[in-house]
This record gives structure tokens, C-alpha cells and sequence, in this order.
């Protein structure tokens, strides 16, 4: 696989990067992504802020390759969290629910590279002109939360490519090294993996919710919440609910009384598989064995090189 504008920006073998996900992407799952030859990300929307010191503690024990920290702007305790990650000598930071402009001069005055999260030409605009590192185009195939555009990435990827000249990763249902072809072929510089990542070994999610998600077919997720944030859920009983007081115009209000506290918690860190918010993307329906991280890269290098081989 040639080098590309991610590899170099961030100084790793592939344009591979694992996405920081809410209780999934903890030291384990982030240190064996960048150990294989990728970038890991610990995902900082599920850790309060002496938590996150810890499984960045560990990850300078786990590995010396780059890795770096995925932050939701949107965060309730961002001072905090922004202060840390500064101390402990980050050097690569993932934002993302927000404005591009809020955080990008200070990680830069910090030395730490910033790559944001868009789902629109407008916000790629946007983050150019914030100045950002590098954007992440993500597809409404991805689990968890989602761009209210519904845009595919099929259909996403060529057009930030054409309103924007920065490096580009693509996301959503990428979960095999031709899905990687197929996107850097429309104009990424590299991709951000997070479904498969989720369910693989190293994951921090309960055994229930990574077995739940190897039994899933197409169809099985749906996007919901819109009245909120678009999510991606599994259809579990919880689903049920949101879906009928969606269908019957329920507001805001009674969507968060129907999810309680800590859905995505209970979901996908507890393994209450039918009133958890169970979050994962629609390529989950390919994915039936749990396997670790080195094997997963592997396999996806070798399907990406087998793909060009096979178009030459």
C-alpha cells in the first residue's frame, strides 16, 4: 500500500484510522490499532476527564507508535478534557459535534495536529477555512450518531473532495480493504473504521453487545432520532419505543424521557441488548467472527491489494 497524505500527516504505515467510539475505543482497542500499523483513537465522549488520563497513561505503555484522541465537542466537561490533553503531550486530536473554529488555534498552539468531523460540503468548507489538519467525511451507513443529510458515502466522499483540497478520510460502512479501494478511489486519502473495530477483541464493549452484533443481518439497524441527533441503532425493544412515538410525532422531549439515562452505556458497555441504545454501523451484517485488531488489518491491507490487482 503507497503512502498517501494520512500516512504522512501522521507519520503511519496505512490510512488506517480506528474512529474514537463511545465506549469501544479504549486503550486496548487504540493501542492495537496504531501497534498494527494504523492510527488508534481513545474515545473521550464516554470518560470523564480523570478516566481518559488513564487509558492515555496506558497507551504511552502500550505502544510507541502515533495515536491520538477523538473529542465531541459537545462534551460537558470540555475545559477540562481540552486542559488534559494538552498536558499529557497529545499530539493528535479528532473533534467533532460543533464548530471546527472553537479548539483548532489553541491544539495548534499546543503542537497537536486537528482533524474534524463533517458530514457536508458546507462544514468541509468550514474547516478549511478553520484550518484544520484534515477532515473526516462520514456516511449515514456509520453506526452511532449521524449527519442529518442521510448522504452515502458513495454519494459524500467526490463532493468534499471538490470543496476542499485537504487530506481526506472517508467513513461509513467501510469494513473491507475493497470498500477502502473504493473510497480512496473516489478521492479519500484514507478511511475511518469504526464498526469492525467495534466488534473485534480488543474492543471495551461487553461480550453481549460484540455477540448481538455478529448475529445482525442486513436491515437489522436503522437510523432514529432524528428530533435529537440522527443515531444508528440496532432494532432491539428500546428501538421499538423510539419508533412508535417517532411514527406518532412524539417531540424532543419525550424521545430523551424514552431513552434514560446512559442508553448508550447500558447498550454497548453494559450489554443490555434490548433497552440499551445499541449503537454500530450497517456493515456489521458482514461481519459473523470475532477476531483481533493485528488480524483485522491485515486482512484489510491484503483485500485492498488483492482489489487493485485485480483492476490492473
Amino acid at each position: 500500500m503507497k503512502a498517501t497524505r494520512i500516512t504522512e500527516l501522521f507519520g503511519i504505515k496505512y490510512p488506517i484510522i480506528a474512529g474514537g467510539m463511545v465506549w469501544c475505543s479504549g486503550w486496548r482497542l487504540a493501542s492495537a490499532v496504531s501497534n498494527a500499523g494504523g492510527l488508534g483513537l481513545l474515545g473521550a465522549g464516554s470518560m470523564h476527564p480523570e478516566t481518559l488520563a488513564e487509558h492515555i497513561d496506558k497507551m504511552k505503555a502500550a505502544t510507541d507508535k502515533p495515536w491520538g484522541v477523538n473529542l465531541p465537542l459537545m462534551y460537558p466537561e470540555l475545559d477540562k478534557i481540552v486542559e488534559l490533553i494538552i498536558s499529557k503531550g497529545v499530539k493528535i486530536v479528532f473533534t467533532s459535534a460543533g464548530s471546527p473554529a472553537k479548539l483548532t488555534s489553541r491544539f495548534h498552539e499546543a503542537g497537536i495536529k486537528v482533524v474534524h468531523v463533517i458530514a457536508n460540503s458546507k462544514f468541509a468548507r468550514k474547516c478549511e477555512e478553520a484550518g484544520v489538519d484534515a477532515i473526516v467525511a462520514e456516511g449515514f451507513e456509520a453506526g452511532g450518531h449521524n449527519g442529518r443529510e442521510e448522504l452515502t458515502t458513495m454519494t459524500l466522499i467526490p463532493q468534499i473532495r471538490k470543496a476542499t483540497s485537504l487530506p481526506l478520510l472517508a467513513a461509513g460502512g467501510i469494513a473491507s480493504g475493497e470498500a477502502m479501494l473504493a473510497a480512496m478511489a473516489l478521492g479519500a486519502d484514507g478511511v475511518q473504521i469504526g464498526t469492525l473495530f467495534a466488534v473485534s477483541e480488543e474492543s471495551s464493549a461487553s461480550d453481549a453487545f460484540k455477540q448481538q452484533c455478529l448475529n445482525l443481518g442486513e436491515g437489522d439497524t436503522m437510523l432514529a432520532l432524528k428530533k435529537l441527533s440522527p443515531t444508528r441503532l440496532v432494532k432491539n425493544a428500546l428501538y421499538d419505543r423510539i419508533k412508535e412515538a417517532e411514527d406518532r410525532g412524539a417531540d424532543a422531549d419525550e424521545l430523551r424521557a424514552i431513552l434514560g439515562a446512559n442508553a448508550a452505556k447500558r447498550g454497548i458497555f453494559e450489554g443490555d441488548i434490548e433497552n440499551g441504545e445499541m449503537e454500530i454501523g450497517q456493515a456489521v451484517a458482514g461481519i459473523k467472527e470475532l477476531r483481533p485488531i493485528s488480524k483485522i488489518v491485515n486482512e484489510l491491507v491484503e483485500g485492498y491489494n488483492q482489489a487493485l490487482d485485480k483492476l490492473r
